[in-house]
């Protein structure tokens, strides 16, 4: 038996385990490399099993697509984006700025790599749904909305009073949901070249903050 940290807690692995795991990470390192420097469309299985050294049989137990490949390696990218997000605007100035700060590291992930992004969006949309990194994909979009719910709702707080009416939930989640569908858009329009005489991200924060002054509370 061996311990190894994991998850941010300590677990104890056999060698099955051990196994398991380390042709996981193998193929996650391989798939990472490949879609980054020749992007999602040139990449096959086949190149991502011979890089992770293991058998076509084997990668497709770990994920059964090539799309699912894509939410595996890219959900880790979203999930750190979160998380940076949250601590940005946790020190951000004003609640528009806040909203802009806790999306901002997703948005630049985004722009380095546009057409990844685009399929990942596509993938998370209409990918199988039983797959495993699809819903883990999807819980990650609902943690960000709740994430942008609770910058909202502590705005509105702040502002008004320490306690919320039933209906100031759901406008908040509202927002929050339509402030997903900005950066969302934002993500895919260089790669679908949607409104070319427009800059992207600065359309996003633009959007973003007409979003927030209109769910902002009401002296």
């Amino acid at each position: 038996m061996s311990t190894i940290r994991g998850g941010g807690q300590m677990e104890t692995l056999g060698r099955r385990e051990r196994s398991k795991l380390d042709k996981e990470q193998r193929i996650f390192q391989a798939a990472a490399e490949l879609f980054e420097s020749q992007g999602f469309e040139a990449v096959t299985t086949q190149a991502v099993s011979d890089r992770a050294d293991v058998g076509t049989g084997t990668l497709f137990r770990y994920a059964a697509t090539k799309g699912e490949l894509l939410l595996m390696v890219y959900n880790h990218r979203f999930a750190d984006a979160i998380a940076a997000g949250r601590r940005d605007a946790a020190r951000a100035d004003g609640l528009a700025s806040a909203v802009q700060a806790a999306v901002a590291p997703l948005l630049e992930a985004g722009r380095s790599f546009s057409h990844n992004a685009m399929v990942y969006q596509r993938e998370l949309m209409f990918g199988d749904p039983t797959d495993r990194f699809r819903a883990e994909g999807l819980a990650l979009v609902a943690e960000l909305e709740g994430a942008l719910t609770s910058l909202l709702l502590t705005a509105g707080a702040s502002a008004e009073s320490a306690t919320h009416a039933p209906g100031d939930a759901v406008a908040a989640r509202r927002a929050a949901r339509s402030i997903f569908a900005v950066v969302h858009l934002a993500l895919v329009q260089p790669a679908i070249n949607a409104f070319p005489d427009t800059d992207p991200v600065a359309e996003a924060r633009a959007q973003m903050a007409q979003i927030v002054r209109g769910y902002g509370p009401t002296p």
